[in-house]
């Protein structure tokens, strides 16, 4: 008898572990570049989920491509939260652009800050000061970002819908923020495209080496017309002086949202926490990235192209955000 209860008294611990360790999940983030701005931003939501003592999940953001590479980890469940570029989510939602098969587990939980477009080139083969003199570069070398990612996709979007023959008038190359940014140092590209939320690491970094010698392509309103022939989704957005060091004049140039996704499988309950832990603690966000600051749950649902997770949307509907028709039925 006495040793009967002793191994119901086990069996009981064991499963009260394995409850516990089944409630307390780890999940996995997937960001961006250490350079560009996904990363830190995620790598500080982890860190917030981490910090709270009655958390019953646990968060690890993790580096990556960025945004191609995010659609496939959480189509194989190598990740379940991700942030993308919202053109990201609408191919991958719909199976349309580089993104073949329709990906109907993405939901959405939030739109986050401004993804800026950089599209940055040595300053003596500047002439226009938009980005049409990428056009003119006769085949020089050029860093669209890496493969797969967010960078060279829209990139080539972006070129595609200007006109911009980017086989013939330039030689690509596939390089990380960083490495760009070192890159244009050295000689070996004569310009970058970085599209994420400023300041930029990367961007800073290439003006500390490179100063006036570099510059920040503008959008004319025709070119910013031109990249929303298929999906509305870009706007204007200035750089003030000084964004940068050493950047003297204000540059005109062109933003689309990014957005923070995870996987349909999630339970509900997860999502609301993790929703209500981004912007209970905004101010903490703001305070580690200042692309952050632009972010307000008055915007939250703004850019989204897929449906919400029901956790999102039910921390949107007790904050008594109005919840447009499209983002219903996650």
């Amino acid at each position: 008898m006495a040793r009967y209860c002793f191994c119901l008294l086990l069996f009981c611990l064991t499963s009260a572990c394995s409850d516990q360790t089944a409630e307390r999940r780890t999940y996995v983030l997937t960001t961006g570049t250490t350079g560009g701005t996904f990363y830190p931003v995620g790598v500080a939501l982890s860190t917030l989920v981490s910090a709270l003592d009655d958390s019953d999940f646990s968060l690890t953001a993790i580096s990556s491509a960025g945004s191609m590479e995010n659609i496939k980890l959480m189509r194989d469940n190598q990740a379940q939260f991700g942030l993308i570029l919202a053109i990201f989510a609408a191919w991958a939602y719909d199976g349309e652009g580089p993104i073949r098969n329709p990906q109907r587990h993405i939901r959405g939980i939030s739109a986050m800050w401004p993804n800026v477009e950089h599209f940055v080139l040595r300053s003596d083969l500047v002439t226009s000061g938009t980005i049409a003199d990428l056009a003119n570069l006769d085949g020089a070398r050029y860093s669209i970002g890496m493969r797969n990612s967010g960078a060279e996709q829209t990139g080539f979007y972006i070129f595609d819908a200007l006109g911009i023959d980017y086989t013939n008038d330039l030689s690509i190359a596939y390089m990380g923020y960083g490495p760009s940014a070192d890159a244009m140092q050295d000689g070996n590209i004569v310009g970058m495209n970085v599209p994420a939320g400023p300041p930029v690491t990367a961007i800073t970094r290439a003006y500390a080496l490179l100063g006036e010698r570099m510059t920040i392509l503008n959008f004319s309103e025709a070119e910013l017309n031109a990249i929303n022939y298929q999906f509305p989704l870009w706007d204007f957005y200035e750089l003030a002086p000084g964004t940068y060091p050493m950047q003297e004049k204000l540059v005109t140039t062109a933003y689309s949202p990014n957005v923070f996704v995870v996987r349909d499988d999630v339970s509900e309950e997860i999502v609301y926490n993790m929703t209500k832990l981004l912007w209970e603690n905004l101010a903490t966000l703001q305070e580690i990235h200042s692309a952050t600051k632009e972010m307000a749950i008055e915007d939250a649902l703004k850019g989204i192209p897929v449906p919400l997770h029901p956790g999102a949307l039910r921390y949107y509907q007790e904050r008594g955000v109005e919840i447009p028709e499209h983002l219903l039925g996650g």
